[in-house]
């Protein structure tokens, strides 16, 4: 028997079923949630605001203390909705923590398995819904830019890092499963696809790797590849040989640092020390000349000095970031890092995380400076009208915002503009002509 869908066409609209997805911590959750969402949807469910929703999705991330702090606020927050709703708790802090997560409240429910998600909120709403992976997370309510999670778990064991154990070893989506999500969404209408997961480099579907993988899904004809971040020893010559002789990948990789001084890389238990972090991005440079490098940053590691600080900060700046992600550590228990001495005050954390988002302002402001007066393709995201007309804002392949005004614009169009001045962190740019549509 096939799946009962609500008849949304002759049913009044409060008696529809709803749900609202919330989503803290990285990208791959986010990935989670959207194909969570997209199931919900293809089953007639509404996605509406918190305050409507009769089930609360809470898809939680436990990667550091006040991550922790956050899950449990949103949980809090969804259980004082007016509208009383059962709170479905998913994610990393639900893997490890089911038990202190359910005393929070009597509508809790904790689901750890992010696959059975949409099977415990289909017993919820009393309905039967289709399985996650087959959705088309595409139209109204979802990211023109689409993720597609093509790994899963970590065994990287970083000291300051609870992942290995909330989500598990590294295991990899197959490479079919991969291109058959891809050419679904190449179908919709998606221009832009993200691969993304929590140890990309460690993709391994049946002796295929990572760069096996860029070139099937190239071969699928979807318009543009993004690589989400790539740890530093996973940027080997074969992959960065599949990236320059392809066209579709966007010229921009994510390239986590987390510090410039080989005592701390140590302690973090990285695996590379600053020397072989700098000989990694020279190779990609010479490999890669025209891709934007974003990283991580971490400030206020315990024993970090102020010379392991400073360190640091030359070594962003040798690089030339085009964009820094900095974020002071927070202390998480079960890790090897909460146990060791001499931590660094939060005062003192907080004043080398302003300084490092400070180099970040610069090196964005010089980044995009550097960019005025050249051609680039830029994906819509947003239209909206005003007096004088549309006015778009999108994403160019190297990750600067843009926006512009266009006739005839839509989001998902991918359009040809020159790149002008910057106001806000924004180019402002003139269209040259858009490219052939992406949408059927």
């Amino acid at each position: 028997m096939g799946a009962r869908v609500p008849d949304t066409t002759s049913t009044p609209e409060s008696a529809v079923p709803s749900v609202h997805v919330r989503t803290l911590g990285c990208k791959v959750n986010r990935v989670d949630s959207e194909q969570v969402a997209a199931a919900l949807v293809g089953g007639g469910v509404r996605l509406v605001s918190e305050s409507e929703a009769s089930v609360v999705i809470v898809n939680t991330c436990t990667v550091t203390g006040e991550a922790d702090r956050k899950a449990r606020k949103a949980v809090r927050h969804a259980l004082a909705s007016p509208a009383r709703p059962v709170v479905v708790v998913t994610g990393c802090l639900a893997a490890l923590d089911a038990e202190g997560i359910e005393s929070l409240g009597d509508r809790i429910v904790v689901e750890p398995d992010r696959e059975q998600v949409v099977a415990r909120v289909s017993a919820l709403l009393g309905t039967v819904l289709p399985s996650i992976a087959a959705p088309v997370r595409s139209g109204e309510g979802f990211r023109i830019r689409a993720g597609v999670k093509v790994e899963d778990g970590c065994d990287a064991f970083c000291s300051y890092c609870i992942v290995p154990y909330a989500r598990g070893m590294p295991r990899s989506v197959s490479m079919d499963s991969v291109v058959q999500e891809v050419e679904r969404l190449h179908s919709s209408g998606t221009a832009e696809v993200v691969l993304t997961g929590i140890n990309i480099g460690r993709y391994d579907s049946g002796g295929v790797g990572l760069a096996g993988l860029v070139e099937a899904v190239a071969a699928t004809g979807i318009r543009r590849i993004r690589v989400s971040s790539v740890e530093p020893l996973d940027l080997t010559g074969e992959l960065l040989d599949v990236f320059a002789g392809m066209p579709q990948l966007c010229p921009h990789l994510h390239v986590p640092l987390q510090s410039g001084s080989d005592s701390i890389l140590r302690a973090m238990e990285r695996g590379y020390t600053a020397g072989e972090y700098l000989e990694r991005i020279a190779t990609v440079r010479r490999r890669l000349p025209e891709a934007a490098l974003t990283t991580d940053v971490m400030v206020g590691f315990p024993g970090e000095s102020e010379t392991d600080f400073e360190k640091t900060l030359a070594l962003v700046r040798e690089v030339g970031f085009t964009r820094l992600h900095v974020f002071r550590y927070s202390k998480r228990e079960g890790t090897a890092a909460a146990s060791m001495p001499s931590q660094v005050s939060p005062v003192e954390s907080a004043r080398r995380g302003a300084k490092l988002r400070a180099e970040d302002t610069r090196l964005r402001a010089a980044y995009a400076a550097s960019r005025r007066g050249v051609e680039a393709e830029v994906l819509v995201e947003e239209v909206a009208t005003d007096g004088a007309g549309a006015l778009a804002t999108g994403t160019t392949g190297d990750y600067l915002r843009v926006r512009l005004r266009a006739e005839e614009i839509a989001p998902g169009d991918l359009v040809r503009v020159r790149l002008g001045r910057v106001e806000s962190g924004v180019l402002v740019s003139e269209p040259l002509g858009q490219g052939p549509g992406p949408r059927p």
